[in-house]
């Protein structure tokens, strides 16, 4: 069995960090669980708001419920600090429930990596805030990454 890898590898730098952000986000955005599953290690522990989860499969489980309920899901993080082998990152998304109610999720996450680049840790804390349609960012059509989220908002 191949060795799992996912780079770019610790020690982080600058352009490193940014790029696996990016990638983190992409991944994220695709909403496809069994494919974000892999970014992590078999045994990544993850802190997601109060759910506390171990391995991929407990992963899997529960981002296929959270994009269940957060239809319209679209996301973006920026890099907020790293050092050798973790990223802190900010992250906005924007998503809408069963009653077409939208909501704006503003949070940081903690990452923690292996040597070989898999996420061994996440730590996520986050806030809900209800927006109106012509409130939202993300809207379709919209490239995350072109933005301008102000300065109140980071």
């Amino acid at each position: 069995m191949a060795t799992e890898s996912k780079p770019p590898f610790p020690p982080f730098t600058l352009e490193t960090a940014q790029i696996k952000v990016k990638a983190a986000q992409d991944a994220w955005n695709t909403k496809k669980p069994e494919v974000v599953q892999f970014a992590y290690t078999p045994d990544s522990i993850w802190r997601n708001r109060d759910t506390f989860l171990q391995g991929r499969e407990e992963i899997v489980k529960f981002l296929t419920d959270k994009w269940a309920k957060e239809d319209g899901y679209r996301l973006r993080k920026e890099l907020f600090a790293f050092t050798n082998n973790k990223i802190a990152v900010q992250f906005w998304y924007e998503w809408h429930d069963k009653t077409g109610q939208w909501w704006r999720t503003y949070g940081l996450e903690d990452w923690t990596f292996a040597d070989n680049g898999l996420m061994r840790k996440r730590q996520m804390s986050g806030n809900d805030v209800r927006i109106s349609e012509e409130d939202r960012w993300f809207k379709d059509g919209v490239d995350v990454n072109a933005v301008d989220i102000g300065e109140k908002h980071w």
